[in-house]
């Protein structure tokens, strides 16, 4: 079956979904990364693909922007589609001033100001974290690869365009490390699902140093997340 987002049969997905928000990095990371990538939907231009990483089979599919779309589509995958894993791959805006632009982080636990995960799991303070097996193989596959990365809780938000002006002082009182608008939805469907999910980011920009990646540094330092993220998934796969 299709659903009204995803013009695929559910073949065409790999049990396995990297899932990054804008749909024309799904397409980068299909040419760049994929063999024997093929297209399998495109619906309102967002573009996903299933290939071939090292031998293990893997979809590309991108969620959009924010919580509301990025729902959309994990549900549609995780409930019709057959796919049992997603891992986001998105950026964030560090509030932790020790983090630096290009570093990787990964969301062990998430807060958030939306009330979707309260409404879909009936629970006014939902525990948002990742499945404890994919979380675990992350940090191996990190010290395996020598890569550096941060792991905490991050901050999932509704609102681009912060008004509230004590909003990192309080997320830095909480432990927060970066806010970005996609992770509360994921972990919170995948519970829901009883499904997997990890939420792996890259520092973009930075609230407390106003820096932000140039548009060729943003290439450099998403292709290391990429292939963190792909090693990843093909390890899961196993």
């Amino acid at each position: 079956m299709t659903t009204p987002h995803i013009a695929a049969m559910p073949e065409d997905l790999a049990p396995m979904v990297l899932m990054p928000g804008d749909p024309r990095r799904a397409t980068y990371i299909a040419e760049k990364f994929l063999t024997a990538a093929s297209e399998i939907s495109n619906v309102r231009n967002a573009v996903a693909y299933t290939g071939n990483y090292e031998g293990r089979q893997i979809s590309i599919v991108p969620s959009g922007m924010g919580m509301p779309s990025a729902a959309i589509y994990i549900t549609e995958l995780f409930r019709f589609f057959g796919v049992e894993t997603i891992i986001r791959i998105g950026t964030a805006g560090a509030f932790e001033p020790s983090l630096e632009l290009g570093d990787m982080v990964l969301a062990s636990s998430c807060i958030t100001n939306s009330s979707m995960p309260e409404l879909l799991l009936g629970n006014p303070d939902p525990k948002l974290a990742p499945a404890p097996d994919l979380l675990a193989a992350a940090e191996s596959l990190a010290v395996k690869a020598a890569a550096e990365l941060r792991v905490g809780k991050i901050f999932t938000t509704d609102i681009f365009y912060e008004p509230d002006n004590d909003l990192q002082a309080r997320m830095l009182s909480n432990e927060v490390l970066c806010v970005e608008m996609e992770t509360a939805a994921l972990y919170a469907i995948a519970e829901l699902e009883r499904k997997k999910a990890l939420s792996v980011v890259t520092i973009s920009d930075h609230l407390t140093s106003g820096l932000a990646l140039s548009s060729s540094d943003r290439e450099k330092s998403l292709d290391k997340m990429i292939e963190f993220s792909l090693d990843l998934a093909s390890a899961a796969t196993e």
